[in-house]
């Protein structure tokens, strides 16, 4: 393989990877004019984007969350984390939520979709972390936005991800600079891959179990 296309495909492996849009925080967000433009629904992660990892729901959190209702917004809260630490949190904001999620597994960011009673196309994502949040998002079809952590005091193997962050979003800034990459290059280099890892994982179970039968 050529210098070239070596550097073409790291250059597809990165977009996987990168965000429909990035913001410093969850609140910042002009979640009014995602509204006019369609959008009905805001999944959001818990930790390090609405809250520090681990603590309560603040009364901010709460307004918050009012006024997304009186936007005419539902929400969902789609966290990794189980029942004990996302219930209460749900509770506190008045938002449905899915415990457990394993992000980026698609099958739960879907079905806050149904919970909310809307279409994928109609639902916004909201997170912190890349290769959880926003790559299961982007799985999905969803629009997807990446926050900054809130509070840089983290777990290490958060830590260690990190880093690999920086060094995606270094490519994603520059690639949005020169021009390179939009919202449509951004999501058809996400699905591709996803697709193409998808039918090569079916084919090589089929091919196992051929195997298996065969012996």
């Amino acid at each position: 393989m050529s210098g070239k296309n070596q550097k073409n495909r790291g250059t597809i492996l990165m977009r996987m990877f990168y965000p429909d849009r990035r913001e410093k925080s969850a609140y910042t967000i002009d979640y009014a004019d995602l509204y006019r433009k369609g959008y009905r629904g805001v999944i959001f992660d818990i930790d390090n984007t609405l809250v520090p990892h681990g603590a309560p729901a603040t009364k901010e959190a709460a307004a918050f969350f009012a006024s997304l209702r009186e936007t005419g917004f539902s929400t969902c809260l789609l966290s990794n984390n189980q029942k004990p630490r996302v219930a209460p949190f749900a509770d506190a904001v008045g938002s449905i939520y899915i415990e457990n999620a394993h992000k980026p597994s698609v099958k739960n960011y879907q079905e806050a979709c149904r919970r909310m009673g809307i279409k994928e196309e109609q639902a916004v994502f909201v997170g912190d972390q890349l290769f959880t949040d926003v790559y299961g998002a982007k799985r999905t079809g969803l629009y997807n936005i990446l926050t900054e952590p809130i509070d840089p005091k983290e777990e290490i193997q958060i830590v260690l991800k990190r880093y690999l962050e920086h060094i995606v979003l270094f490519f994603y800034e520059r690639d949005l600079a020169r021009g390179r990459i939009t919202k449509k290059t951004v999501e058809k280099s996400g699905k591709i891959l996803y697709y193409k890892i998808s039918l090569w994982c079916a084919f090589g179970a089929s091919y196992y179990v051929k195997e298996e039968k065969s012996e």
